[in-house]
């Protein structure tokens, strides 16, 4: 069977076909998780994993993107992340490039909060051409906020002062929590159905994006859009915008403000402008979410062809490869400082010490031991000389001369045993047991 060449791939170039379709197919997702693994090489770029329950994968963050996160990522957090899927070709590893990360508390409802301003948006929502004009002569306003919270009061203080004329119909609902989406749209709903007012003012005080979140519900933005009567939102303080702002037929930056506009009976020219101004600031921003929706598929295909990609893995392999020498080199010192610490303890117990230390024990017991024999050799000695001195005693002859003997001896000092050793005439010396007695032989028989 003949292989045409061109069908034959190699690794590499089955790599770079797979990064290259990931890359294609996918582009850029958010991806939540938990950091695992996490290292800074001395390159400034971050690799860690992210893993869930069941599964893992690997990233890298480069420095240039890392450097604009406002936290030190840690094992164990919980983050979001903004990234593009790719393969590092050298290992054929699939894994994320990061480009921003966040906690995920805060990271996750911004993240959500994004996407369903996208979806509503492509869905007609936020359109200037389906906002409708505020009624010219109001005379009666339906207010749908907390009936104990500061917005109804500043609502009431600037009406009062600025047309105490206009009539007021509060529909209570909660402004916060998870009660809040469905308590507000059963309040639209009445509002609704009574048809009771000419305009409603959905509103509270500013808050957290946690704090306002009962704003940003799909349900509630349908329900705004679909309302027969006209809907002003003025939710949170000026810099706080909410998926309800952008559904409304006018956002107004505060509760106040938004009581400013609805009392403006005597400018009415003032009133056109804001509504057209919030209408411009609202078709503005729709266009703005499709340029920068076109921005970013071109900047993807532009991702795909920039040498910046191959660098990143080649600097992701190079800090790869550091970090594999290091610790190399650090398993191999390991081994060296074993084996030294090794010779070093053979050293030690052949060091002369050691064996002048034991000879130092063995000269210590020998004199011991030539200590206790020489007295046991003395004490043996003193026996011995005390029995032969006994013995000794025992046949001298002054013991001999103690019972009653005595000991005659010549003029040359031999012992007379016998007559015929001596001579008339001859001294003898005689020995007693006191005393010598010197006498001359008169006669031998």
């Amino acid at each position: 069977m003949s292989i045409a060449t061109d069908q034959v791939y190699t690794v590499s170039r089955l790599n770079g076909e797979v990064r290259q379709l990931l890359e294609g197919q996918l582009g850029r997702i958010w991806l939540s998780g938990e950091i695992s693994n996490f290292s800074c090489p001395s390159s400034g770029h971050w690799y860690l994993t992210l893993k869930d329950s069941r599964s893992q994968i690997r990233c890298a963050m480069f420095r240039g993107r890392n450097q604009n996160v406002t936290f030190k990522p840690i094992n164990g957090q919980q983050v979001l992340v903004r990234a593009s899927i790719s393969v590092y070709e050298p290992r054929g590893d699939y894994q994320l490039i990061i480009e921003s990360m966040l906690p995920a508390g805060d990271g996750l409802l911004a993240q959500q909060y994004e996407a369903l301003k996208m979806k509503l948006a492509a869905a007609g929502l936020f359109a200037a051409d389906s906002k409708r004009p505020l009624p010219k002569n109001i005379q009666r306003i339906g207010v749908i906020t907390s009936p104990t919270g500061a917005a109804i009061r500043d609502v009431l203080q600037v009406l009062s002062r600025r047309d105490p004329a206009i009539e007021v119909i509060v529909y209570p609902a909660a402004v916060q929590g998870e009660q809040a989406p469905l308590q507000l749209m059963r309040a639209l709903e009445l509002a609704n159905l009574r048809q009771e007012v000419d305009v409603l003012l959905l509103t509270r005080g500013g808050g957290s994006l946690e704090d306002l979140w009962g704003f940003n519900n799909e349900a509630f933005a349908y329900a705004i859009y679909n309302s027969e009567l006209p809907v002003v939102s003025a939710v949170g303080h000026e810099v706080d915008m909410t998926i309800s702002d952008f559904v409304a037929d006018v956002r107004a930056p505060t509760p106040s403000a938004a009581a400013e506009i609805l009392s403006q009976a005597a400018s009415e020219k003032q009133q056109q402008l804001s509504s057209a101004r919030a209408r411009l600031m609202q078709g503005w921003q729709h266009w703005q979410l499709l340029k920068r929706q076109r921005l970013q598929v071109l900047d993807h295909r532009l991702q795909r062809q920039e040498p910046l990609r191959h660098l990143q893995q080649l600097v992701q392999r190079f800090d790869e490869q550091q970090l594999r020498l290091v610790s190399s080199l650090t398993s191999f010192l390991q081994r060296k400082r074993q084996r030294l610490l090794s010779l070093e303890g053979r050293l030690n117990a052949q060091h002369p010490r050691h064996q002048l230390a034991l000879e130092g024990k063995r000269l210590e017991y020998l004199t011991q031991q030539l200590q206790k024999l020489t007295q046991l050799r003395l004490q043996q000695a003193q026996q011995r000389l005390h029995n032969g001195s006994h013995a000794l005693e025992s046949v001298s002859p002054l013991a001999t001369l103690s019972r009653g003997y005595s000991i005659t001896r010549d003029v040359n000092g031999q012992i007379v045993q016998s007559t015929a050793q001596l001579q008339p005439g001859q001294l003898l010396y005689t020995l007693l047991k006191q005393g010598k007695v010197i006498s001359k032989i008169d006669k031998l028989e």
